[in-house]
């Protein structure tokens, strides 16, 4: 890895920079380039009906622009454009895009394709950066202002053969990121001073980071330069096209938002050419969890999954954030116990979402909280009893729910795998609930007069034995009872008790703690529709595990 054939992209000279102090309050313009610049980085692009899908799956979320694509490139391009404009497949309130290169040819193609359409968006480009310029075009500055405007013209003028009114116009300086910033603008103004923009009748500039090779900052600072110093500032719309090869298209493109942008570029799930472009449901979500409206609708993220995956042949990622499969999920003994701390915290304030490791509620995408917490050898106590609560009503005490705690890590650590509900379930009913050997409790009977005195059968070993003990109490009378007849030492250290909501059948659950002669803790629960059988079973169970 030769790191000295690289070197550091200079960054912009702002004097006093702007964007840091500024805090996104609205949603932006959003554009979904998804059916051009995302299907075009397809191993196998969609076919016409799963375009026709995506299309009116991506007005669903709430998209009212829609870059359908480049329709000069080819056949089936054209032919889409097309059966959305015949098949009146396009709301009034949807802006369609199309992609064109400032070629005359192209062009031409490109406004045929669009006849007929109500509004639709022609996004004329061609490439600015030094790079571009010196080893692939072999042209000076001049000779790429004048294919810009050459461009911009023929624009003009089709425009007006096919009605103005029907059409909005969009120039980008494509690898704008790698284009002197003077230089940017100078292409730009040069475009704008052919279309002549108005406040009433803007057009959008659109600045490209097409290759990132700089950090989310650098790209902010370009943006606000373009923003500071491009004519007709009131007159224009200046949209962000976040490319991701550093891995920050969503920070660049939140960092161009605080620089002055209005509008965004970009897809679902960041597909796109290479590393992809920036995620529009990402940037989005973000927004939103900050308190601020989006105006795109992601509330059923698994169907969307769905139809992306379906229509696109990718996968979206288990960590993607949001949609993921496993973004609202804890493995972390600690984090399980903090997120539990905070669902239960909620009910204090349910109407601001504050729980730790999660930064949005679940429910808003549609998803629910049987995955919150997921069990393997990495957690805790407090996940543990979280799926045993939240699941199976089962409140186990403290005590019990560290020693549960630790029995669950030492199998999932054994078995090398995560714990499902309902293993976890089996394991906690085998480790405390109803333990009947030695001991079996057959029948009881409690007598009160004072004192309480219990009679009890007890099956040991498969032989039948009688115990009787008095006390403060049944659970007090049953426990000298068992303790005479067995020359058995323990002591309860603490009894809790609550009924049991899992099952249809009304049913109570009592957990002891003992100790034995030695102070060693022993744990043991009982479950009866009868909360003195439960009681005493509970102490049976503890026996049982103690001898």
């Amino acid at each position: 890895m030769d790191y000295t054939k690289y070197r550091p992209f200079s960054p912009v000279k702002l004097e006093k920079r702007q964007w840091p102090d500024c805090q996104v309050s609205k949603a932006p313009i959003w554009c979904s380039v998804d059916l051009r610049d995302g299907n075009q980085a397809l191993e196998t692009p969609m076919t016409l009906p799963q375009k026709v899908e995506f299309f009116k799956f991506l007005l669903g979320v709430g998209f009212k622009e829609v870059e359908i694509g480049f329709p000069a490139a080819s056949e089936t391009e054209y032919r889409f454009t097309r059966a959305l404009i015949e098949g009146n497949l396009i709301p009034k309130d949807t802006v369609i895009q199309v992609l064109t290169q400032s070629r005359e040819h192209i062009i031409r193609r490109t406004f045929e394709s669009v006849k007929g359409a109500e509004k639709a968006v022609i996004h004329l480009y061609n490439s600015t950066s030094t790079l571009q310029r010196e080893v692939v075009f072999s042209k000076s500055k001049r000779e790429i202002i004048d294919l810009a405007v050459s461009g911009a013209k023929l624009v003009n003028e089709l425009a007006m053969e096919y009605g103005r009114n029907r059409f909005i116009f969009e120039y980008s300086p494509e690898s704008f990121s790698g284009t002197e910033m003077d230089y940017a603008v100078e292409i730009c103004d040069a475009v704008l001073d052919i279309w002549k923009p108005t406040p009433e009748n803007k057009v959008i500039i659109n600045l490209p980071n097409t290759v990132e090779m700089a950090p989310p900052n650098v790209y902010a600072d370009q943006i606000e330069y373009v923003h500071r110093n491009i004519k007709r500032r009131d007159s224009i719309v200046i949209s962000l096209h976040a490319h991701n090869d550093r891995g920050t298209a969503v920070a660049a493109t939140e960092m161009g938002l605080m620089a002055g942008a209005e509008r965004v570029e970009g897809t679902l799930f960041g597909n796109g050419e290479r590393t992809g472009n920036a995620d529009i449901m990402n940037v989005a979500m973000n927004l939103y969890a900050n308190g601020v409206n989006p105006k795109l609708d992601f509330s059923a993220i698994d169907a969307m999954i769905d139809c992306y995956e379906t229509a696109t042949g990718m996968n979206v990622h288990p960590r993607h954030p949001y949609a993921g499969s496993l973004v609202f999920t804890a493995f972390s003994g600690s984090h399980q116990d903090a997120i539990n701390k905070g669902m239960a915290k909620m009910k204090d304030h349910p109407n601001l979402w504050e729980v730790p490791y999660l930064p949005i509620d679940p429910k808003d995408l549609g998803r629910t909280y049987d995955p919150i917490i997921r069990i393997n050898s990495q957690s805790g106590k407090g996940g543990v009893s979280y799926i045993l609560e939240s699941v199976f009503g089962i409140r186990m005490p403290k005590g019990m729910r560290e020693h549960f705690g630790s029995v669950v890590t030492q199998i999932s650590d054994e078995c090398s795998k995560e714990m499902l509900p309902d293993e976890i379930y089996k394991l906690f009913d085998k480790e405390y609930v109803n333990i009947e050997a030695p001991l079996k409790l057959m029948r009881y009977q409690e007598m009160t007069n004072g004192e309480t005195t219990v009679e009890a059968k007890i099956l040991k070993d498969g032989e039948e034995v009688f115990v009787t003990g008095t006390g403060d109490g049944i659970m007090d009378a049953f426990c000298r009872a068992i303790k005479k007849r067995f020359d058995l030492v323990f002591e309860i250290e603490s009894y809790s008790e609550h009924s049991l909501e899992y099952s249809s059948r009304s049913r109570a659950i009592t957990y002891v703690e003992v100790s034995d002669a030695s102070g060693r803790k022993i744990y043991g629960a009982g479950v009866s529709g009868s909360i003195s059988k439960s009681s005493l079973r509970a102490i049976i169970s503890a026996v049982n595990k103690m001898m």
